[in-house]
């Protein structure tokens, strides 16, 4: 409707756009690139209009840089718009791509028990989730009836996006038509190929990002937070700088670039390993909205009026806002954390389960009893999730999987690909007999591996978000409270310059401090989120709760610093 509201300001035609409708349809979104493209120049229009009338009534004195700021907007706003759904289809084939060593490991699995390129295909698809899965599974339907599996057409749709993807799937397709001696060769080369393809592509993508990184870190943050403290002497100097500046460079500008430069990091990852996926609908995820926004009013009012008592009338305005901002985002996304919590550890003991129960199937003994036996063995919530699983098949008489993933099975409240699958084997390894009790066993031991690439990726990343994290929550709050708290000393202590005005009088209190802390606030929400997504992709419900305890956190630290600081250069 926005978008179909905007386009009606443009009503000229315009060309299509293929790179723009490519990303349209990824996203499965109902429009075209010429509704796009037209939107956009409609909100150009919007912009400037808004921009003229603005500029007409602001005094004269501030003409200049309000004028600015709008008529760049005019400019940014239709670029903004058009470039929009490339860079979400990027962000969201980044995190589709993080379930490629699944896909391929599920695949290869499959393969070793039936070496069908078809039945290993069908199996990677449907004990998957995500855009990967279901994009092998259109290429599966797709090919029905013909002399291809689907496996070979979907790696080359994906080639472009994740080479060794493309390289393994076409090794799995080798291995069904591979002699049987020749064929384990090639399924363990199909799974070295994606593993060691996420691995290099991971350690040349931190190489690549570090001096990107570390320029925008300095220039946005440290340079600016620096400049802090030589503002009120800004005029000694002759350098003319207005309040109005002041709030445009620090609450606009500067988050504008570190934005576009957090853009660029987040869309040049190759690879992100997302979440586990949990929706609004989860029966653990209460609709609480009415009670989130209630306490989140409450806890931003009282810090309102309590902040206002006690420190300079300005503070309460940061002080509410971060209260109020960071109570809500926390608040509406924890129950989602904590049930994503409660996935994670049911998969932390998935290998040791598959590894116990694989390897006595192996020595003939049959499924059903060796997770029976293997239960007693499974620690922590995996094991919980095993007991339940047998009882569900004592007591109401199920299979395997329906006593894992029926409507009522020990996995119906958890959404985890990487254990449904685990334990949809289990249930092929229970027809298949004692043959599939290697499968088991290796597929414990992928699992290891696909572990261990994600903890490699986080751990290569870990200098780079950590120091976006801890700038964004603690240091830069805690270096601009007390930068403020030492500039109003400096502006109140330094008394008149020749031209008889004081250099107070070119930054009030009040300006400095809410412009400095409307940056603080917004450089917690942008480095936490660039930080979330370089290590799991824009997962909303993740980047809502750590930008959440991030503004909170920033809040306390920043009111703190400029009190602690005012008192010691009173």
């Amino acid at each position: 409707m926005i978008l179909a509201r905007l386009a009606s300001l443009y009503p000229w035609t315009v060309s299509a756009d293929a790179t723009i409708d490519h990303s349209l349809g990824f996203l499965e979104v109902g429009i075209d690139s010429t509704d796009v493209i037209r939107a956009g120049n409609g909100a150009g229009i919007l912009v400037c209009l808004v921009a003229i009338v603005v500029t007409a009534l602001v005094p004269p004195g501030v003409r200049v840089p309000v004028a600015g700021v709008l008529f760049a907007g005019t400019v940014f706003t239709p670029i903004s718009i058009r470039h929009a759904p490339v860079l979400v289809a990027k962000i969201k084939r980044t995190q589709a791509l993080g379930d490629a060593p699944d896909i391929v490991a599920r695949a290869v699995l499959r393969m070793r028990i039936e070496p069908t390129a078809e039945a290993a295909a069908t199996f990677a698809a449907r004990t998957g989730d995500g855009p990967l899965a279901n994009s092998l599974g259109d290429h599966v339907r797709r090919a029905v009836g013909s002399p291809d599996s689907g496996v070979t057409t979907f790696a080359e749709e994906w080639k472009t996006w994740n080479p060794p993807l493309h390289r393994a799937m076409i090794l799995v397709a080798a291995a069904s038509e591979a002699p049987s001696g020749e064929r384990a060769r090639t399924l363990d080369r199909a799974l070295s190929a994606i593993l060691d393809g996420t691995r290099e592509r991971m350690a040349a993508f931190v190489g690549d990002i570090r001096e990107p990184a570390t320029a925008m870190y300095a220039f946005g943050v440290l340079l600016p937070l620096a400049l802090i403290a030589v503002l009120p002497a800004a005029r000694t100097a002759g350098v003319p700088v207005s309040p109005i500046l002041l709030v445009v460079v620090y609450d606009f500008v500067l988050p504008f670039g570190l934005v576009c430069g957090s853009v660029w990091l987040i869309t040049h990852r190759p690879v992100a390993f997302p979440p586990p996926d949990v929706t609004r609908s989860h029966p653990d995820v209460p609709n609480r909205w009415w009670d989130v926004l209630a306490l989140s009013s409450l806890a931003g009012g009282t810090a309102f009026l309590g902040t206002g008592l006690v420190l300079a009338h300005w503070t309460r305005w940061i002080a509410g806002t971060g209260c109020l901002v960071g109570w809500l985002l926390v608040g509406a996304t924890q129950p989602t954390v904590q049930v994503r919590t409660r996935v994670r550890a049911v998969e932390e003991n998935v290998t040791d389960a598959l590894y116990l129960v694989g390897r006595r199937v192996k020595e003939g003994t049959a499924v059903e009893r060796a997770i029976v036996v293997a239960t007693d063995e499974i620690t922590g919530e995996t094991g919980v999730m095993f007991e339940r699983a047998n009882r569900i098949q004592r007591q109401l008489q199920r299979g395997i999987r329906e006593s894992f993933l029926g409507e009522h099975g020990a996995l119906s409240g958890v959404p985890s690909p990487r254990a449904r699958s685990a334990v949809s084997l289990l249930a092929l390894s229970a027809r298949e007999g004692r043959p599939a009790g290697e499968a088991v066993l290796s597929m414990a031991d992928h699992l290891d591996e696909l572990q261990q690439v994600e903890r490699e990726a986080r751990r290569e990343l870990a200098q780079v978000t950590g120091t976006l994290r801890h700038t964004a929550a603690i240091f830069g709050p805690l270096v601009s409270g007390a930068t403020v708290a030492l500039a109003e000393g400096m502006s109140g202590s330094t008394g008149t310059v020749g031209t008889g005005s004081s250099l107070g009088s070119a930054f009030p209190a009040d300006v400095l401090g809410l412009a400095v802390g409307g940056y603080v606030l917004l450089l917690a929400a942008i480095l936490t989120t660039v930080a979330v997504g370089l290590e799991h992709g824009l997962d909303r419900t993740l980047v809502g709760y750590r930008v959440g305890q991030s503004i909170l956190s920033a809040t306390a630290i920043f009111l703190i610093a400029f009190t602690l600081a005012g008192t010691l250069t009173a």
